[in-house]
């Protein structure tokens, strides 16, 4: 009877080990998919002047959905904390999994879930303080940087989740990718500060901030630089895993795509809000990219075939 319970117990680990690693990745995925989401919803609330139009914080004019206050401005920031609430919640259950199926699960993943956590309350504690410190530049910019390093711990998580075999050719390919993955958030931190402190439009009206502008127009060249060096030797490195090649050719295609929208952004002078918020949203999605791009090659050279391995 006791070898027939410790049997039973034992088919049971078996079949949810799988399971729970499904489950886990699927819920990531979604929870990273969001939180692009959330960046592009919060790129069109600064540039559509709303970070203030819910004058409190958390709730919005005292009420979990102002029905009686609601228009554009007013909806962009309370969906936009609706959406960083969703997350949150999401967060916490990854935790609550984590715990629950951490017999069945890589021994890694609990302490990448506790940070995740970290990360996303910290960024909900930023956003508290945007509103109550009136949108003050250095709080919006750590806003941003804080969802850029949620989104690549999130996308992390789900990447070493995936099965994966690789074909162990990648070699050095992982600091080029984690260099230009490194370039493009602090290039992003660079827009961040641009947009926060309204660079683009007082340089262009009275040559205040002209430094920032210049600034993150510079900062383009080392960017795309070392993308488009991921791209080569990803073109040049034989029997390269097609995952990979497929993640280097979208980088060097979205880092063109960045480039033009950057410049039709300029040369419009921020006046269509729709190709702002594109600019942005294409650089955070860059951004993911080099980072999945960087875990894979991390992954390519230990040749690991099952995620609780890693």
């Amino acid at each position: 009877m006791t070898e027939s319970v410790l049997q039973h117990q034992k088919t049971l680990t078996r079949n949810s080990s799988p399971n729970a690693i499904v489950w886990i990745r699927r819920l990531v995925w979604k929870i990273a998919i969001a939180t692009l989401l959330l960046m592009a919803v919060g790129s069109a609330t600064r540039v559509m002047n709303a970070g203030l139009a819910c004058p409190d914080w958390p709730l919005c004019y005292g009420q979990l959905v102002p029905s009686q206050q609601m228009n554009l401005q007013v909806f962009l920031e309370w969906f936009h904390r609706l959406d960083a609430a969703l997350i949150g919640l999401s967060t916490i259950a990854l935790v609550g999994l984590s715990v629950w199926f951490r017999s069945v699960l890589p021994r890694w993943l609990l302490p990448a879930s506790l940070l995740s956590l970290f990360l996303i309350v910290f960024q909900g504690v930023l956003g508290g303080l945007t509103v109550t410190q009136l949108l003050r530049f250095d709080i919006v910019t750590a806003h941003l940087g804080t969802a850029l390093l949620f989104f690549a711990t999130l996308i992390i998580i789900a990447i070493y989740l995936t099965p994966y075999q690789g074909t162990g050719v990648a070699g050095k390919l992982r600091w080029f990718g984690l260099t230009a993955a490194i370039l493009i958030y602090l290039q992003s931190l660079l827009g961040g500060l641009v947009g926060s402190r309204w660079a683009v439009h007082q340089c262009l009206a009275d040559t205040q901030l002209c430094t920032i502008m210049n600034s993150h127009l510079l900062g383009v060249i080392p960017a795309t630089l070392s993308t488009l060096t991921v791209v080569y030797l990803a073109w040049r490195t034989p029997s390269l895993h097609p995952t990979l090649r497929n993640l280097a050719y979208s980088a060097g295609g979205l880092v063109f795509l960045q480039i033009l929208l950057g410049v039709a952004t300029l040369r419009l002078r921020l006046q269509v809000e729709p190709l702002t918020v594109a600019h942005h949203t294409v650089g955070a999605t860059l951004f993911g990219i080099l980072v999945a791009f960087t875990a894979y090659t991390i992954r390519d050279r230990l040749l690991p075939s099952n995620p609780k391995m890693v």
